[in-house]
C-alpha cells in the first residue's frame, strides 16, 4: 500500500519540534526528515496512512500555530515514487560542513 507524505513549514526550530513531536503522538507516522531551509524556516516531513498523515498535519500545524509559527502545509496523497526518492535522498545543506570541530577552541 502506499502511503501519503506530510509537510509543515514553520519559522523558528522550537515551534517544529513541538509540531513533529505532536504530529508523532497523535496518529501513526513516521518522521521522514527535517529541513532547515532558511535561517528561521523549517520543514517537518512525514509519511504514512493518507487518512493519519492528514490528522498528523492537522494537529501539527494546530501546535504550530500557537507559536504564530505555521508558514504552509501540505499534504500529498499516493505520491510518486521518484516524489519520494527526491525527498528521502536529498539532504539537508550545512553551512558548517567545513569547520573542524576538534580544532575548534572554547
Amino acid at each position: 500500500m502506499r502511503k501519503a507524505l506530510g509537510m509543515i513549514e514553520t519559522r523558528g526550530l522550537i515551534a517544529s519540534i513541538e509540531a513533529a513531536d505532536a504530529m508523532v503522538k497523535a496518529a501513526d507516522v513516521t518522521l521522514v526528515r527535517q529541513e532547515k531551509v532558511d535561517a528561521a524556516l523549517v520543514t517537518i516531513l512525514v509519511e504514512g496512512d493518507v487518512s493519519a498523515v492528514q490528522a498528523a498535519i492537522e494537529v501539527g500545524r494546530e501546535t504550530a500555530n500557537r507559536f504564530g509559527a505555521v508558514v504552509s502545509y501540505l499534504v500529498i496523497p499516493h505520491p510518486d515514487v521518484e516524489t519520494m526518492e527526491l525527498i528521502k535522498k536529498s539532504k539537508p545543506v550545512s553551512n558548517n560542513d567545513d569547520i573542524d570541530m576538534e580544532k575548534k577552541e572554547i
